[in-house]
């Protein structure tokens, strides 16, 4: 296995955890009354934009997979086309499962669509920059003994920390603390967070010291 490619990934994955800071702890300093919990909404959206935005650089520099065939603008175009379809269809699937594991339907319904943003934001955004809009080479890495590279393997890691954070951060909302954190999504949003977070500094660390059991598949 190539060190200098998990070093890459390392960096990649840095860069990434900053994003989920820089939305943390810079926007209270730059606007009055902006919180995380009291504008839990506003953090939402500007989370999720943070790490859209450094995935789409990290697209552009790192090239994690890269292609040998040039493609044409109209492919470029199409491709770009059909990442906004995934990624919305990623949402609305996101958004349905919350709502079936015991979310509320009507009520909040902003609040739970946003946090489904925030868990494809997390999730599908880094499979399209990754893997592109290729269905059948998402299936393959999250198949059994799919994976291809380390980005790969990158990916299964913080897609399934990212899911269990959020699902993990559940449990404390119907308790009788009371506490502002308790509100639908809040706990749920930062249980996500967190996952993802820890899942990047994690990784390259776990596919660093398993690198001489972990073999790739030709493509």
């Amino acid at each position: 296995m190539d060190e200098t490619e998990i070093r890459r990934l390392a960096v990649g994955h840095v860069l990434s955890v900053l994003a989920v800071l820089f939305s943390l702890c810079v926007p209270p300093l730059l606007f009055d009354h902006f919180s995380v919990l009291g504008t839990h909404l506003t953090w939402l959206c500007f989370c999720s934009v943070c790490v859209i935005a450094v995935n789409l650089l990290l697209l552009l520099t790192l090239k994690p997979n890269p292609s040998t065939k040039r493609s044409s603008l109209s492919n470029k175009v199409n491709k770009l086309y059909r990442s906004c379809l995934y990624f919305l269809a990623s949402c609305l699937l996101f958004h349905g499962i919350i709502v079936l594991y015991g979310a509320p339907l009507v009520e909040s319904v902003g609040e739970t669509f946003f946090f489904a943003v925030l868990l494809s934001s997390f999730t599908t955004s880094r499979c399209l920059c990754i893997l592109g809009p290729n269905f059948h080479a998402w299936v393959r890495v999250f198949s059994k003994d799919g994976a291809m590279s380390v980005w790969d393997h990158s990916l299964q890691i913080t897609t399934i920390c990212s899911v269990v954070g959020a699902w993990l951060g559940a449990f404390p909302i119907p308790l009788d603390w009371d506490r502002p954190w308790q509100v639908w999504p809040i706990s749920c949003s930062l249980g996500a967070s967190f996952g993802y977070a820890i899942s990047l500094l994690l990784a390259p660390f776990w596919i660093y010291w398993n690198r001489k059991q972990l073999t790739y598949k030709r493509r």
